[in-house]
């Protein structure tokens, strides 16, 4: 499935929730999609074996591939987003680089979200982003093995606790500082998350689509589909294939109806 010469995956932890987790991908398939993302699906750091099998099975079976996973980043339901900046938290996360590089290895995935994770007083600014970088590093290293890439993503002001960054110049501050020697870390551009902070997406989109790794869509207000927000994705989207962005745009947004009418805006 492609739009605007962009193809298209379907983040299954967003769309098709109308069913159980594992039968999104075969729904994903059913509506054209080849390519698939998801959120890390299991409730730890580190599954058990057979809920890892039933994963990979599930993929297996839709004939999709998985193109992006994100890493272990907390009780993102209780409102966490992440744990690389907790130095309490680093031998959870060292830990789920095990399990997330067995998926990949069994999947073919290449792309993985790391979540920075939420400012807290219990250790200064400083302590967090020296913890932060360690730990990019570390999952850099863990996926280089696989010919993978690290994501970071800024999250929107307001909705996301005390997370650090909101712009796409907060993370490339990172990569072009304390991480310049590491060259499989990239921006994750998602439209929601800038356009809700007040970013120009097709001025950003222009000046860094030529490196991004990755991109998701949703409009603003509200995070549903193309269409029903403010934003300019349609724009955006022309300005990263201008730049020269080839790679997948992943559809993470929330249906304002069920999802298989949410997509009436790639074929009406």
């Amino acid at each position: 499935m492609d739009y605007r010469g962009h193809e298209l995956s379907a983040n299954v932890s967003m769309l098709f929730t109308e069913l159980p987790y594992l039968d999104r991908y075969a729904a994903a398939a059913r509506r054209g999609f080849t390519q698939v993302e998801s959120w890390w699906p299991f409730a730890t750091a580190t599954p058990p074996p057979a809920e890892v099998d039933l994963l990979v099975t599930a993929i297996e079976a839709a004939g999709v591939s998985l193109s992006a996973l994100n890493f272990f980043g907390g009780d993102i339901a209780g409102g966490e987003r992440g744990i690389a900046s907790r130095p309490d938290r680093q031998d959870e996360l060292a830990a789920n680089l095990d399990a997330l590089v067995e998926i990949a290895e069994r999947t073919g995935c290449r792309l993985f979200n790391l979540l920075y994770g939420q400012l807290d007083d219990a250790w200064s600014p400083e302590e967090q982003a020296e913890t932060a970088v360690a730990a990019i590093r570390s999952a850099a290293e863990a996926v280089a093995s696989v010919g993978g890439t690290v994501l970071l993503e800024p999250l929107t002001e307001g909705l996301n606790g005390r997370y650090p960054l909101l712009t796409a110049d907060d993370v490339l501050e990172i990569l072009d500082g304390s991480l310049k020697d590491v060259d499989n870390v990239s921006l994750l551009f998602d439209t929601f998350h800038l356009g809700s902070n007040g970013v120009d997406l097709p001025a950003t989109a222009a000046r860094f689509g030529a490196n991004l790794a990755h991109v998701q869509i949703a409009d603003s207000p509200g995070r549903g589909e193309p269409g029903s927000g403010a934003l300019p994705i349609d724009e955006t989207l022309d300005a990263l294939k201008a730049a020269g962005y080839s790679g997948v745009v992943a559809c993470e947004y929330k249906p304002t109806t069920d999802t298989t009418s949410s997509l009436n805006w790639v074929t009406p």
